[in-house]
């Protein structure tokens, strides 16, 4: 039986064009969660998850509005992180980014997500769809190592607010990357969030 995964960053957060490290959604991002929820309505979830980070958790809960009977709950493994550091083979275009991380924030992000690949990507009994909404970098580096990339290809990785990544494995078989970034729900004002906008 195959299981889902079902990868939801969260909605446009308020003021994050000025810095603030989290917040409420904005009206934009409460709009974008609303219409996420309709687009995922008709999924037989068994399972949901989100960052404790305010703005994951408001995207959840206009989620869960839309779908009463699933009830999502905060996972520490879905915090926002820098899951990598500086690699020889990155481009240098990357390296500016990378000037005010500290080593211990890379070493707890890597971490971190060894952890959630070894939880959110076991084998299960029987089919599920889990539901994960959580952050840009965090995405990234379930695409990346779903792909075999290496570490440092998360960074170019981009997914929109409120976008839609899904992740699936079949019984002896790898998981593989199903759809990455899809806003078909999204009109192209709301698509919000990536380095440069989608016009299509």
């Amino acid at each position: 039986m195959p299981h889902y995964i079902y990868l939801v960053r969260h909605g446009e957060q308020q003021d994050a064009e000025h810095g603030m490290p989290d917040g409420p959604l904005s009206a934009r991002g409460k709009r974008q969660a609303h219409l996420i929820a309709d687009r995922l309505s008709g999924v037989p979830f068994t399972g949901a998850w989100h960052s404790p980070l305010q703005r994951a958790a408001a995207t959840a809960e206009i989620i869960a509005e839309r779908l009463p009977s699933l009830t999502s709950e905060p996972s520490p493994l879905l915090f926002d992180c820098i899951p990598s550091g500086k690699a020889p083979e990155m481009p240098a275009a990357y390296a500016p980014f990378f000037g005010a991380v500290t080593e211990a924030e890379i070493e707890a992000g890597h971490a971190q997500m060894d952890d959630a690949m070894t939880e959110f990507l076991q084998a299960r009994p029987g089919e599920r769809h889990d539901l994960l909404i959580t952050h840009n970098f965090v995405i990234a580096w379930f695409v990346r190592e779903v792909l075999g990339a290496p570490d440092w290809r998360w960074i170019s990785i981009n997914q929109a607010n409120c976008g839609l990544t899904v992740l699936q494995q079949k019984p002896g078989r790898p998981w593989t990357l199903v759809t990455h970034n899809d806003l078909g729900h999204l009109p192209v004002e709301l698509r919000t969030g990536l380095p440069d906008p989608l016009m299509f």
